[in-house]
């Protein structure tokens, strides 16, 4: 995870949430087609279309994982949160991010986010947060699936930390009859088969005959995930509640680094991974 820090007291002690009464913390999943919010002991509180305004002229601010309107993103966010969260509290933001969307995503989700007055910025790979959410051995390399609305992402994880990725612009919103659901599972496989391909360890390899973690709302359709199974010629396992998985684990990593050494009485600091 990085961060835009803030400065803080060095007197301030933090306790779990949701004990600790100084601060706030909430944890964004910003997706091309829906908005997740979790908040510190609240759990998540928000899954609604990601729209400028609500109703059927709602523009879409995020298309295909890239932020496009910065300025409708902020808007978006003050309208869902700007009365529910503590006007004598500035919260501490979590963001879970497209492993692919790189710098550009980051700077414009944190610029939209700074409408919120917010402490400080964590972000966080949403395959990382996916893992932490079902408290997955990272010690071990761990592929995660993302099969989202617009975009669909595979990632390698090793000791935590994104070692390879792939994308295709091709999503559950897009299924009609012309595009059918094998066509998902397909562009899955052809990207688990480059990775194979040119990875020059057994890292890949590992951690598909462990088995692949499904997220995302595509993870809930069985036309998909049955195909993939059979493709792969390995486990292949939706996780709980997987359209939210990636903002529980965004709140479960901010809830760590909130009692973290780091951010306890210090002015600047550094958060874990």
């Amino acid at each position: 995870m990085t961060e835009t820090p803030r400065p803080r007291s060095r007197s301030a002690r933090h306790r779990p949430w949701p004990c600790c009464r100084d601060c706030c913390g909430v944890a964004l999943d910003l997706g091309s087609e829906r908005t997740r919010v979790w908040v510190s002991g609240r759990g998540v509180i928000l899954d609604v279309p990601t729209v400028t305004f609500p109703g059927d002229g709602g523009l879409h601010p995020i298309q295909r994982a890239t932020i496009v309107d910065v300025p409708g993103t902020a808007r978006m966010l003050d309208r869902l949160l700007g009365h529910r969260l503590p006007h004598a509290t500035r919260p501490m933001f979590i963001l879970t991010t497209p492993v692919l969307s790189g710098l550009a995503f980051r700077e414009a989700a944190r610029a939209a986010v700074e409408r919120l007055r917010p402490h400080g910025v964590l972000t966080v790979p949403a395959a990382r947060a996916v893992a932490t959410a079902v408290g997955a051995d990272l010690s071990r390399p761990l592929l995660v699936v993302d099969l989202g609305a617009h975009v669909t992402e595979v990632v390698l994880l090793t000791d935590g930390f994104v070692t390879d990725a792939r994308r295709t612009a091709l999503g559950t919103s897009d299924l009609d009859s012309d595009t059918p659901p094998a066509r998902i599972a397909d562009a899955v496989v052809a990207m688990v088969t480059t990775m194979l391909e040119q990875d020059r360890t057994t890292q890949t390899l590992d951690a598909l005959r462990r088995g692949v973690l499904l997220a995302g709302g595509g993870a809930l359709r069985p036309d998909i995930t049955y195909r993939l199974s059979g493709r792969l010629h390995a486990p292949v396992s939706p996780v709980p509640a997987p359209h939210t998985a990636a903002v529980r684990g965004a709140g479960r990593l901010l809830e760590d680094a909130h009692t973290h050494p780091s951010t306890t009485g210090l002015t600047e600091s550094t958060h874990p991974r």
